[in-house]
Formats: C-alpha cells, sequence, structure tokens
C-alpha cells in the first residue's frame, strides 16, 4: 500500500473515532466558537501532516492527542491576552433526558469549562488528559514530564477544580 493511501486510511480512522477528543481538546482551550472551529481545522491539519510519521509507537488515539495538545497549546499562546467566554456547541445536548435535565446538564458542563480555563495551563493540560482517559505514562509522554508529574498536576487540578467550583455554588 502506498504511504499516501495509508495516510488516507489513517485519517479516515482518526475522523471516525477522534473527532470527539479532538472537538472536546479544543474545547478546553479556546471558548470562542468561531476560533475553537479554526481551531479544530488546524489541529486536522496538523494531524495529516504527521500521519506519514505515525510509527505505532503509541495508540493513534495518544498521537492524536498528542497534536491536538500542542496545537492548543500555540493557540492559546497566540490569543494569551485576550478575554474569554464560553459558548457550549449545540451538539452536547443528550438525546432524550427531560428538557430541565438538559439545561442542568448544560449548566454545569458550561462551569465545568469555565472552571478549567481558569487552571494554568500545566493543570489544564494534564486534567483534560486525565478526562480522556489517558494514564499518566501517557500522559508523561505526551507533556514531557514524568508520570509523577502528570500526577501532581492532575491532583493539583482537582484541588484547584473544587475550590473554584465550591465558589460559585
Amino acid at each position: 500500500m502506498s504511504e499516501a493511501k495509508s495516510t488516507e486510511l489513517l485519517f479516515k480512522d482518526v475522523s471516525k473515532t477522534c473527532s470527539g477528543l479532538i472537538s472536546r481538546i479544543a474545547l478546553s482551550y479556546e471558548a470562542d466558537h468561531a476560533l475553537r472551529r479554526e481551531l479544530i481545522q488546524d489541529i486536522m491539519l496538523a494531524i495529516w501532516l504527521a500521519l506519514p510519521s505515525f510509527r505505532e509507537e503509541s495508540t493513534l488515539k495518544a498521537f492524536v492527542a498528542s497534536i491536538a495538545q500542542k496545537r492548543s497549546i500555540s493557540h492559546v499562546t497566540k490569543r494569551a491576552r485576550e478575554p474569554r467566554h464560553v459558548d457550549l456547541p449545540d451538539d452536547l445536548v443528550a438525546r432524550n433526558p427531560a428538557p430541565d435535565e438538559i439545561a442542568l446538564e448544560n449548566d454545569m458542563k458550561k462551569h465545568l469549562v469555565e472552571s478549567i480555563q481558569q487552571l494554568p495551563l500545566p493543570q489544564r493540560e494534564a486534567i483534560v488528559l486525565s478526562l480522556e482517559g489517558f494514564s499518566y505514562g501517557e500522559m508523561a509522554d505526551m507533556l514531557g514530564i514524568t508520570a509523577n508529574a502528570a500526577m501532581l498536576r492532575c491532583q493539583r487540578a482537582k484541588t484547584t477544580l473544587k475550590a473554584i467550583i465550591g465558589k460559585r455554588s
């Protein structure tokens, strides 16, 4: 199979299995809907360009998450001085719950996203990857730190999130 064909198949697999992951990572870094869509496109382009170098030393999900994290950090760095606000996408609504449950769940998600966006960048990186189900070892590889440092960042992020959410209650 040619490299171009292999890249196309991998990209189709990424599009099918990792689009939610990419969207959630982008959402944790960019509150503005239009800018988040641009960020997702930038992430997808970066993934497309990087796929020929994918050697299955990690899972495809970890490879994609690593690229998404790095692109999101670059994006945040460029926009660090601009104010932030959160617009939740319409597709976050569950399929069958009652309208009041939907409203409550959306409000809780909005507060969680806003709270995560208030975390210092190292804690935000760790907690987003943790919420995506990555182990401390996988997080360490993606972030270029030790597994213990990843665990500490997650613990600090949880403590900070509890304090932020507690203030809102």
